[in-house]
């Protein structure tokens, strides 16, 4: 997503007043809940230990599980495997809902007084660096607080306006006008005929599994039987995740430290990198990946090779997040960002390539074998 370079607060035609005449109540109306998983929807994996791809039968064996050195290629099943993440990969989410989700918000908390146009939302992401809560703050003492909010409640207030919005924006993620990325079916279809596996991954999604799953079922039926998924109770089966439980059972008081000590320091690094990027009103990427988090996507990923029955130097990441691309490198997988409009100005230098889309000119299946990665 291109941002605007002018100031659109300051030329964009919004009135500026001392209070905003809009009606605001705390009580956040009562909503039935969400049901993201229609009982019309097709299972969508089940982890068992042998599949076919295009009449190969695929093995897994304990030692695939955590060693992606252990055999050749000339070894392995498949030569080539593709894991693809949901959000930023599968859809784009960030362009196609966040500024739907906080004018539905507005509209819910009774803020008729208060919609962001495309300009309108463009400037405040760039002015806070994409920090929501300060774009609401920004916004709000420009055009006025509602009138009837006592001074002392405005951080009450952006609290239930961001709350409205996570829940409008689940609603977005999987309704049906949440278009698929252009070019990924043909993508998956296209690896499907040449007899590749393709993995999507929803078990680190940011927006939830149920989400994720739910934004899968946009494939259809019939692609949906082309590709295995790996969530959460798929890698929890892995032999992989077998493996790090009995070493965990091992572990003593002295490495359980340790591992609090790297959280703490990981959290404390974060919080550096955060205020200087909002010092300097840089819209970045920031890894914010704590070592535990880092741990569940090295065993999805590792879970996706295995399901593939291909060494994990032969499977190639599409990422959306800067975290997928950080479990990724841990364990020596290949890895690819597909830009989206949210990271559209974030760099990744720990990725083997960076794109822009699927198709022609971006991500195609010929490319992948070529490694013609630009």
């Amino acid at each position: 997503m291109e941002l605007t370079s002018s100031s659109i607060l300051h030329t964009h035609p919004i009135k500026r007043t001392t209070t905003c005449n809009c009606s605001y109540s705390n009580v956040i109306p009562k909503q039935p809940p969400s049901r993201f998983y229609p009982s019309s929807s097709p299972r969508l994996s089940v982890f068992s230990k042998n599949y076919n791809f295009t009449g190969k039968s695929l093995r897994i064996t304990r030692l695939t599980a955590f060693s992606s050195s252990s055999r050749s290629n000339n070894d392995s099943t498949q030569e080539l495997a593709v894991l693809l993440e949901v959000e930023g990969v599968l859809v784009d989410a960030y362009r196609s809902t966040n500024r739907q989700a906080f004018n539905e918000a507005f509209r819910k908390l009774g803020l008729d007084c208060a919609n962001w146009t495309e300009p309108v939302y463009s400037d405040l992401v760039r002015k806070n660096a994409a920090n929501e809560e300060r774009m609401l703050i920004m916004y709000f003492n420009r055009i006025g607080w509602p009138t009837s909010l006592p001074t002392n409640e405005k951080e009450s207030f952006i609290k239930s306006v961001l709350r409205e919005k996570k829940k409008a924006s689940d609603e977005l993620m999987v309704s049906q006008s949440l278009p698929l990325r252009p070019g990924v079916e043909d993508f998956i279809d296209n690896a499907y005929n040449e007899g590749i596996p393709v993995i999507i991954l929803t078990a680190y999604s940011k927006s939830g599994e149920e989400i994720a799953r739910s934004i899968i079922t946009k494939l259809g039926p019939e692609r949906i039987s082309k590709v295995k998924i790996v969530g959460n109770e798929e890698t929890r089966q892995s032999l992989y995740s077998e493996f790090v439980r009995g070493q965990a059972k091992q572990s003593g008081l002295e490495e359980e430290l340790a591992k609090e000590a790297m959280k703490a320091a990981s959290a404390e690094k974060q919080r550096i990198a955060k205020k200087v990027a909002s010092a300097l009103k840089l819209s970045v990427e920031i890894n914010t990946t704590s070592s535990e988090s880092l741990d569940k996507i090295i065993c999805a990923l590792r879970a996706g090779a295995e399901l593939a029955d291909t060494p994990v130097s032969n499977c190639i990441l599409i990422a959306g997040t800067q975290s997928g691309i950080d479990g990724a490198e841990r364990i020596g997988m290949p890895r690819i960002v597909l830009r989206s409009s949210l990271t559209s100005r974030a760099e990744f230098p720990s990725a083997n390539a960076i794109m822009d889309g699927f198709g022609v000119g971006g991500l195609t299946i010929t490319r992948l074998r070529q490694k013609t990665w630009s």
